[in-house]
Protein backbone atom coordinates (compact mmCIF):
# COMPACT_ATOMS: atom_id res chain seq x y z
CA UNK A 1 0.00 0.00 0.00
CA UNK A 2 1.39 3.51 -0.92
CA UNK A 3 0.73 6.30 0.90
CA UNK A 4 0.41 9.41 -0.78
CA UNK A 5 3.05 11.38 0.42
CA UNK A 6 3.07 13.57 -2.36
CA UNK A 7 0.04 14.61 -2.21
CA UNK A 8 -0.07 15.31 1.12
CA UNK A 9 3.05 17.17 2.12
CA UNK A 10 3.36 19.22 -0.35
CA UNK A 11 -0.12 20.99 0.64
CA UNK A 12 0.94 20.82 4.31
CA UNK A 13 4.46 22.76 3.29
CA UNK A 14 2.58 25.22 1.41
CA UNK A 15 -0.30 25.81 3.71
CA UNK A 16 2.18 26.65 6.86
CA UNK A 17 3.92 29.63 4.68
CA UNK A 18 0.40 31.23 3.50
CA UNK A 19 -0.51 31.20 7.49
CA UNK A 20 2.48 33.10 7.80
CA UNK A 21 2.17 35.56 4.77
CA UNK A 22 -1.77 36.52 6.22
CA UNK A 23 0.05 37.17 9.71
CA UNK A 24 2.79 39.08 8.61
CA UNK A 25 -0.03 41.65 6.35
CA UNK A 26 -0.90 44.09 8.34
CA UNK A 27 -4.67 44.83 9.01
CA UNK A 28 -5.63 47.67 6.62
CA UNK A 29 -9.45 48.00 8.21
CA UNK A 30 -8.34 49.72 11.37
CA UNK A 31 -6.92 52.64 8.77
CA UNK A 32 -10.50 53.09 7.26
CA UNK A 33 -12.26 54.99 10.09
CA UNK A 34 -8.80 57.46 10.22
CA UNK A 35 -9.01 57.65 6.38
CA UNK A 36 -12.71 58.51 6.37
CA UNK A 37 -12.42 61.23 8.99
CA UNK A 38 -9.74 62.91 7.63
CA UNK A 39 -11.01 62.47 3.96
CA UNK A 40 -14.60 64.30 5.55
CA UNK A 41 -12.46 66.89 7.07
CA UNK A 42 -11.16 67.88 3.64
CA UNK A 43 -14.47 68.07 1.91
CA UNK A 44 -15.91 70.49 5.05
CA UNK A 45 -12.97 72.74 4.48
CA UNK A 46 -13.30 72.57 0.76
CA UNK A 47 -17.09 73.11 0.57
CA UNK A 48 -16.68 76.10 3.32
CA UNK A 49 -18.73 74.07 6.11
CA UNK A 50 -15.76 74.14 8.38
CA UNK A 51 -14.60 77.46 7.73
CA UNK A 52 -10.66 78.07 8.66
CA UNK A 53 -10.35 80.39 11.06
CA UNK A 54 -12.32 77.48 13.14
CA UNK A 55 -10.14 74.58 11.72
CA UNK A 56 -7.99 74.56 8.61
CA UNK A 57 -8.21 72.04 6.07
CA UNK A 58 -5.92 68.33 6.12
CA UNK A 59 -4.13 70.22 3.19
CA UNK A 60 -3.13 73.41 4.87
CA UNK A 61 -2.29 71.58 8.36
CA UNK A 62 0.37 69.64 5.86
CA UNK A 63 2.30 72.32 4.48
CA UNK A 64 2.36 74.38 7.71
CA UNK A 65 3.73 71.25 9.18
CA UNK A 66 6.16 71.10 6.49
CA UNK A 67 6.89 75.01 7.13
CA UNK A 68 7.43 74.99 9.93
CA UNK A 69 9.70 72.10 9.79
CA UNK A 70 11.81 73.51 6.99
CA UNK A 71 12.31 76.53 9.26
CA UNK A 72 13.85 74.92 12.29
CA UNK A 73 11.11 75.99 14.13
CA UNK A 74 9.56 73.26 14.69
CA UNK A 75 12.31 70.75 15.41
CA UNK A 76 13.91 73.62 18.14
CA UNK A 77 10.62 73.43 19.88
CA UNK A 78 11.03 68.92 19.90
CA UNK A 79 13.89 69.32 21.51
CA UNK A 80 13.01 71.56 24.21
CA UNK A 81 9.76 69.66 24.94
CA UNK A 82 11.67 66.24 24.93
CA UNK A 83 14.12 67.51 27.30
CA UNK A 84 11.10 69.13 29.81
CA UNK A 85 9.40 65.68 29.60
CA UNK A 86 12.60 63.77 30.22
CA UNK A 87 13.80 65.58 33.30
CA UNK A 88 10.06 65.38 34.57
CA UNK A 89 9.65 61.94 33.63
CA UNK A 90 13.00 60.38 35.52
CA UNK A 91 11.88 62.55 38.96
CA UNK A 92 8.83 60.84 39.05
CA UNK A 93 9.31 57.74 37.94
CA UNK A 94 12.11 57.39 40.39
CA UNK A 95 9.76 58.73 43.38
CA UNK A 96 7.16 56.35 41.94
CA UNK A 97 9.17 53.35 42.04
CA UNK A 98 10.83 54.18 45.10
CA UNK A 99 7.71 54.87 47.16
CA UNK A 100 6.19 51.50 44.97
CA UNK A 101 9.05 49.52 46.71
CA UNK A 102 8.55 50.63 50.14
CA UNK A 103 5.65 50.31 50.56
CA UNK A 104 4.90 47.21 48.46
CA UNK A 105 7.48 45.21 49.81
CA UNK A 106 7.24 46.63 54.04
CA UNK A 107 4.52 47.04 56.20
CA UNK A 108 5.72 49.44 57.69
CA UNK A 109 6.46 51.04 54.54
CA UNK A 110 2.76 50.76 53.94
CA UNK A 111 1.80 52.24 56.47
CA UNK A 112 3.73 55.42 56.41
CA UNK A 113 3.73 55.83 53.20
CA UNK A 114 0.76 54.87 51.46
CA UNK A 115 -1.85 57.08 53.29
CA UNK A 116 0.09 60.30 52.36
CA UNK A 117 0.35 59.29 48.83
CA UNK A 118 -3.37 58.25 47.79
CA UNK A 119 -4.43 61.40 49.78
CA UNK A 120 -1.98 63.26 47.50
CA UNK A 121 -3.33 60.92 44.57
CA UNK A 122 -6.80 62.51 44.82
CA UNK A 123 -5.61 65.49 44.59
CA UNK A 124 -6.04 66.97 41.20
CA UNK A 125 -2.61 67.43 40.15
CA UNK A 126 -3.60 70.41 37.35
CA UNK A 127 -5.21 71.94 40.01
CA UNK A 128 -1.50 72.32 42.31
CA UNK A 129 -0.03 75.12 39.29
CA UNK A 130 -0.57 77.98 41.07
CA UNK A 131 1.00 76.48 43.87
CA UNK A 132 3.89 75.58 41.75
CA UNK A 133 3.73 78.80 40.52
CA UNK A 134 4.31 80.57 43.96
CA UNK A 135 7.14 77.65 44.74
CA UNK A 136 9.17 77.65 41.68
CA UNK A 137 8.24 80.87 39.95
CA UNK A 138 7.25 80.61 36.23
CA UNK A 139 10.30 78.84 34.73
CA UNK A 140 11.69 75.30 33.94
CA UNK A 141 11.42 73.88 37.54
CA UNK A 142 7.42 74.54 37.57
CA UNK A 143 6.71 72.63 34.52
CA UNK A 144 9.30 69.68 35.19
CA UNK A 145 8.26 68.95 38.45
CA UNK A 146 4.38 69.05 37.24
CA UNK A 147 5.42 66.54 34.44
CA UNK A 148 7.58 64.37 37.46
CA UNK A 149 3.97 64.41 40.10
CA UNK A 150 1.48 63.42 36.70
CA UNK A 151 4.19 60.31 36.68
CA UNK A 152 4.59 59.40 40.02
CA UNK A 153 1.46 58.09 40.82
CA UNK A 154 0.35 56.15 38.22
CA UNK A 155 3.94 53.90 38.19
CA UNK A 156 3.46 54.16 42.13
CA UNK A 157 0.50 52.41 42.21
CA UNK A 158 1.24 49.79 39.86
CA UNK A 159 4.63 48.74 41.59
CA UNK A 160 3.09 48.89 44.85
CA UNK A 161 0.32 46.60 43.51
CA UNK A 162 1.97 44.35 41.38
CA UNK A 163 4.56 43.41 44.17
CA UNK A 164 1.58 43.05 46.50
CA UNK A 165 0.15 40.32 44.04
CA UNK A 166 3.19 38.44 43.15
CA UNK A 167 2.58 34.74 43.64
CA UNK A 168 2.66 34.10 47.32
CA UNK A 169 3.04 30.39 47.06
CA UNK A 170 6.24 31.00 44.87
CA UNK A 171 7.61 33.36 47.51
CA UNK A 172 6.87 29.91 50.00
CA UNK A 173 9.07 27.54 47.13
CA UNK A 174 11.72 30.13 47.10
CA UNK A 175 11.54 30.08 51.02
CA UNK A 176 11.43 26.50 51.37
CA UNK A 177 14.60 26.14 48.62
CA UNK A 178 16.61 28.14 50.97
CA UNK A 179 16.74 31.53 48.77
CA UNK A 180 17.62 34.72 50.85
CA UNK A 181 15.30 37.71 50.63
CA UNK A 182 17.32 39.21 48.08
CA UNK A 183 17.06 36.58 45.94
CA UNK A 184 13.53 36.10 46.74
CA UNK A 185 13.29 39.66 45.76
CA UNK A 186 15.14 39.14 42.02
CA UNK A 187 13.81 35.67 41.20
CA UNK A 188 10.15 35.89 42.63
CA UNK A 189 9.08 39.17 43.34
CA UNK A 190 10.63 41.51 40.23
CA UNK A 191 9.60 39.45 38.17
CA UNK A 192 5.90 38.57 39.23
CA UNK A 193 5.66 42.45 39.74
CA UNK A 194 7.38 43.67 36.38
CA UNK A 195 3.89 43.22 33.76
CA UNK A 196 1.89 45.65 36.35
CA UNK A 197 4.87 47.77 36.31
CA UNK A 198 5.12 48.46 32.74
CA UNK A 199 1.41 48.74 32.75
CA UNK A 200 2.02 51.87 35.06
CA UNK A 201 4.92 53.05 32.79
CA UNK A 202 2.79 53.28 29.82
CA UNK A 203 0.18 55.06 31.77
CA UNK A 204 2.62 57.19 33.27
CA UNK A 205 3.88 58.21 30.09
CA UNK A 206 0.47 59.36 28.93
CA UNK A 207 0.14 61.44 32.02
CA UNK A 208 3.33 63.20 31.30
CA UNK A 209 2.73 64.76 27.89
CA UNK A 210 -0.99 65.51 29.25
CA UNK A 211 1.10 67.71 31.93
CA UNK A 212 3.75 68.83 29.73
CA UNK A 213 0.83 70.01 27.31
CA UNK A 214 -0.50 71.82 30.78
CA UNK A 215 2.74 73.10 31.66
CA UNK A 216 4.04 74.97 28.76
CA UNK A 217 0.69 76.49 28.71
CA UNK A 218 2.54 78.45 31.77
CA UNK A 219 4.46 81.09 30.44
CA UNK A 220 6.23 79.45 28.11
CA UNK A 221 8.87 80.66 25.74
CA UNK A 222 10.11 77.35 24.04
CA UNK A 223 8.74 74.03 22.97
CA UNK A 224 5.59 72.87 21.32
CA UNK A 225 3.27 74.30 23.82
CA UNK A 226 4.92 77.90 22.74
CA UNK A 227 4.34 77.38 19.15
CA UNK A 228 0.98 76.43 20.00
CA UNK A 229 0.10 79.15 21.80
CA UNK A 230 1.72 81.59 19.53
CA UNK A 231 -0.19 80.24 16.81
CA UNK A 232 -3.26 80.54 18.63
CA UNK A 233 -2.77 84.41 19.26
CA UNK A 234 -2.11 85.02 15.44
CA UNK A 235 -5.29 82.21 14.35
CA UNK A 236 -2.68 80.30 12.88
CA UNK A 237 -4.97 77.06 13.30
CA UNK A 238 -2.52 75.08 10.63
CA UNK A 239 -0.11 75.74 13.37
CA UNK A 240 -2.10 74.08 16.55
CA UNK A 241 -2.64 71.36 14.78
CA UNK A 242 0.83 70.43 13.89
CA UNK A 243 1.42 71.11 17.38
CA UNK A 244 -1.39 68.37 18.53
CA UNK A 245 -0.27 66.05 16.08
CA UNK A 246 3.91 66.02 17.31
CA UNK A 247 2.15 65.75 21.18
CA UNK A 248 0.38 62.67 19.69
CA UNK A 249 2.85 60.90 17.47
CA UNK A 250 5.42 61.71 20.75
CA UNK A 251 2.55 59.91 23.10
CA UNK A 252 2.29 56.86 20.48
CA UNK A 253 5.87 56.36 19.90
CA UNK A 254 6.55 56.41 23.62
CA UNK A 255 3.96 54.04 24.30
CA UNK A 256 5.25 51.49 21.34
CA UNK A 257 8.83 51.74 23.03
CA UNK A 258 7.15 50.70 26.16
CA UNK A 259 5.31 47.81 24.32
CA UNK A 260 8.52 46.40 22.55
CA UNK A 261 10.35 46.69 26.16
CA UNK A 262 7.08 44.48 27.52
CA UNK A 263 7.58 42.12 25.07
CA UNK A 264 11.42 41.45 25.45
CA UNK A 265 10.86 41.79 29.67
CA UNK A 266 8.02 39.37 29.43
CA UNK A 267 9.00 36.55 26.96
CA UNK A 268 8.46 34.23 29.75
CA UNK A 269 5.08 34.72 30.06
CA UNK A 270 2.33 32.46 28.69
CA UNK A 271 0.63 33.94 26.22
Amino acid sequence: MSISTTGVLPRAETAAPKRAQRRRLPSLRRWISPVALVAAWQIASSTGALPPDKLSSPWTVLQAGVDVARSGELGSAFVVSLGRVGAGFALGALAGLLLGAISGLSRWGEALVDPPVQMLRTLPFLGLIPLFILWFGIGEETKIFLVALGVAFPLYLNVHSGIRTADPQLGEAARALGFTRGERLWHVVLPGALPQALVGLRQSLGVAWLALIVGETVNADAGIGYLINNAREFLRTDVVVVGLVVYAVLGLVTDALVRLLERRALRWRAR
